[in-house]
């Protein structure tokens, strides 16, 4: 499962650039600086839980539990709940589209998911 992990996080971290160059190159001047500060969360909570899925790929090598895989499910459940609500709200803010601000109450989701997966790896670790 390490490797599988592996190369999700390797992958999602050149999104997490890609993107990142995106807000600061194309994004910047052409929407809203409110719709590019939550943008920009987006990428920031995303890089950092890019590097916890690279840790927990590296960490279940040492300590291969079921616990383990749930924090590495959980970051990346947590990366599309929190980072890809925030990447649709900003669409949404960016294009001015009425109604739809409800997508919002999607991200803490997101956060749950993101609090879960460091506990399950405290707890993979703590474990053995």
């Amino acid at each position: 499962m390490h490797t599988i992990f592996l190369k999700i996080s390797t992958f999602l971290a050149a999104v997490t650039v890609a993107l990142g160059a995106f807000a600061a190159h194309t994004l910047k001047g052409t929407i809203s600086n409110e719709a590019l500060a939550i943008f920009e969360t987006g990428v920031r909570y995303q890089f950092y839980h890019v590097f916890a899925l690279l840790a927990t790929a590296i960490i279940y090598k040492d300590f291969p539990t079921a616990v383990t895989i749930w924090a590495g499910k959980l970051f990346i459940i947590g990366i599309i709940l929190f980072s890809g609500s925030l990447y649709f709200l900003t669409w949404i803010k960016g294009a001015v589209i009425p109604g739809w601000n409800f997508i919002g109450i999607i991200t803490p989701f997101g956060g749950l998911s993101f609090i879960g997966g460091w506990l399950c790896l405290f707890a993979s670790v703590v474990k053995k």
